[in-house]
């Protein structure tokens, strides 16, 4: 049965009618090894304690036999019902499950059971029957708070948002009383609810408001369930709230504020977090969902020094039997620039590779830069019948753009519907990037006018970027037109056209923009650069103000500048945007961050050493012209990863090839 069609939610979410109830339809049985359906078997004479042996069955996954057994019981009790649910759920065996809803139909005794209508509703669901597990829900004699929330649960996971969200208000009107679990799974629902014209943070806060005025705001599992929606939309001061006022938390808590941090760009708070959470309480163990939470977080500031301390703690406590902990762990040593060891978990994963393996190396070797790799792993990949998804083409559409693969690009662009794959903004941005860098910016914009959906901020940012590199005026002001309306608070494209104007010397433009960014009182993001020495991670921020340590390491740069200069080195001033003169223009170049980060790893770790910086923003120029030099004069390799691609310098020389 194919969901019913939700009328349009009106703005206030516990006035949301219920969904007219669709016609009822049995799951889809398909043909099974255990049982192709209990009344096609001749009955079994029960044995004695039959019921018993039926359980043991199920727990050691001999469903045949537990499915014949079962047919042949007189009188099945609550948990041989129940065994037989999970262990269908867990083999994946929806004709079983349907067998035993059959049964249970029958059974004068348990069929008003509302706890086996309920593992009946959660079997559904883990087995993608939802038209199933919906009709469970609408014959159910008894609906209990449980069997409420199994159908809630089973929505919410299904991505049937707007439907649960119709189930709650029900729940309300009809004066059934709630509990924190009722509001976990509105509030998972709110995020499902994608296609609803009420925002979804609007819909979390109004649960959230709806929760502490009945007392579960601060409930454990309503508030780490609130952090983690808060996550996802980008809240994070909301979730800091939250977890801040939280009275308990337990590890599921903490890693849900860890996962905060470090989905929204602050890896930092996310690693000072994690040491807080290690260091509350003994009993307070990581679970494998931390460990993946702290990799991302170590790889976004390439703490390498930290995360193999980590990969240590990974292997003693068994962690490395986890795909999803091996994935995490080879994206950390990638992003920290060791490609060789990404590779080396790769192939360790044997077998057991998914998806997400594939797409992770995909990535790697397109963030440092090879193009050709990433393709051909892409093309074993699908020789090995792994399906690409949405994330694959989104890595090798990128590692085409990092290397200038413009033909590839496009056949893997055009391939995407011979994987069923419809492209997204995000795939369009890709091929934007690609196109843009390479110098065809008309074909870009012929692309970007030929969409079947309307252009992304981040489809138009791409050109916008392009436009920087190869300084075209007239392709950033149209991208910039559509920019200002998508992304009206963003000063990052205010700050990329100003810089645009200024190196083609249309000063007027420039002051016209600055007056823009005042007047709507924008600031740029600061430019941080994070390295890691002795396993601490430091920080820095790009500065003109006067800070004795900072002028120290700004000292030591300019010593290198001045040894450039005298190679015929020119300071790329084009892109400070004071009016101010050229020698003050300069020593505001010395104050940027990745500068810092270089001239703080220079004094502060052995020669031989690798340093390894993470900047949040585009390298620029000028940072990169001085890193090219530092490594071959000081004979240090420096690896840099900036917010697009990774820059190995050494002995004058950049992997990107002064590309990027």
């Amino acid at each position: 049965m194919s969901a019913p069609a939700p009328a349009s939610p009106p703005a206030s979410l516990f006035h949301l009618s219920r969904p007219a109830a669709g016609p009822r339809a049995r799951p889809r049985v398909s043909r099974s090894r255990c049982v192709a359906s209990l009344a096609s078997q001749p009955p079994t004479p029960p044995p004695a304690n039959a019921n018993h042996l039926v359980q043991t069955l199920c727990a050691s996954g001999r469903l045949a036999r537990a499915a014949a057994l079962l047919h042949g019981l007189p009188a099945p009790t609550q948990r041989t019902y129940e065994s037989v649910l999970l262990a269908a759920a867990r083999a994946g065996d929806a004709a079983l499950a349907a067998a035993v809803h059959r049964r249970l139909e029958a059974d004068p005794v348990f069929r008003s059971d509302p706890f086996l209508s309920t593992r009946l509703i959660d079997a559904y669901a883990s087995l993608g029957e939802l038209p199933a597990a919906r009709q469970v829900f609408d014959e159910a004699p008894v609906k209990s708070i449980f069997v409420w929330n199994a159908l809630l649960k089973a929505l919410a996971l299904a991505d049937h948002g707007e439907e649960a969200l119709a189930r709650l208000a029900d729940m309300g009107r009809l004066r059934v009383p709630v509990d924190s679990y009722s509001y976990a799974h509105g509030l998972k629902a709110c995020i499902a609810a994608s296609t609803s014209h009420v925002p979804a943070s609007a819909l979390v806060r109004e649960i959230h408001a709806h929760a502490v005025r009945r007392g579960y705001g601060l409930h454990t599992h309503v508030a780490t369930t609130l952090i983690d929606c808060y996550a996802k939309l980008g809240s994070v001061s909301y979730a800091e709230s939250v977890f801040a006022t939280m009275p308990e938390r337990n590890v599921v808590s903490w890693t849900a504020m860890i996962g905060c941090y470090a989905k929204n760009e602050r890896p930092g708070d996310a690693i000072l977090l994690f040491q807080e959470m290690v260091a509350s309480d003994e009993n307070l163990v990581p679970n494998s969902v931390t460990i993946v939470c702290i990799l991302h977080a170590f790889a976004g500031v390439n703490a390498h020094g930290q995360g193999k301390l980590l990969h240590a703690y990974i292997l003693r406590r068994g962690f490395d039997s986890l795909v999803s902990v091996l994935n995490a762990l080879m994206a950390m040593y990638m992003k920290c620039g060791c490609l060789e060891a990404g590779r080396h978990i790769f192939d360790l994963i044997g077998h057991r590779k998914d998806v997400v393996s594939w797409n992770t190396l995909i990535s790697g070797y397109g963030m440092h830069g090879f193009g050709h790799e990433a393709v051909q792993v892409f093309e074993d990949m699908t020789q090995m019948g792994v399906s690409p998804n949405i994330i694959t083409f989104i890595s090798v559409l990128g590692a085409c753009s990092h290397a200038g693969l413009v033909d590839e690009g496009k056949r893997l662009f055009e391939s995407m519907v011979d994987y069923n794959v419809t492209p997204r903004a995000e795939h369009y941005a890709c091929m934007v990037d690609l196109l843009g860098r390479a110098g065809h910016l008309d074909e870009a914009v012929e692309l970007i006018q030929g969409m079947h959906i309307r252009p992304s901020p981040q489809v138009w940012g791409s050109l916008l970027g392009a436009c920087r590199i190869h300084r075209h005026v007239e392709y950033a002001e149209m991208a910039c037109s559509q920019l200002f309306d998508l992304e009206p608070r963003n000063a990052g494209n205010y700050v990329l056209l100003a810089d645009i104007y200024a190196r083609a010397k249309l000063h007027s433009e420039v002051g016209v923009l600055k007056d823009l960014l005042e007047e709507h009182a924008l600031e740029k993001v600061p430019g941080c650069s994070w390295i890691e020495v002795k396993k601490r991670l430091h920080m820095f921020v790009s500065v003109d103000n006067k800070n004795p340590q900072i002028e120290e390491l700004q000292a030591l740069i300019g010593e290198f500048v001045t040894q450039m200069k005298n190679d015929g080195y020119v300071p790329d001033t084009g892109a400070v945007l004071y009016d101010i003169e050229e020698e003050e223009k300069e020593k505001i170049l010395l104050g940027h961050s990745e500068k810092l980060a270089v001239a703080f790893g220079l004094i502060n770790t052995g020669r031989g050493e690798v340093i390894r910086i993470t900047k949040n923003l585009r390298l620029c120029e000028d940072c990169h012209s001085v890193t090219k030099f530092i490594s071959k004069y000081a004979e240090r390799e420096i690896i840099v990863r900036d917010v697009n691609r990774f820059h190995h310098f050494r002995d004058g020389i950049c992997s990107c090839g002064d590309y990027w």
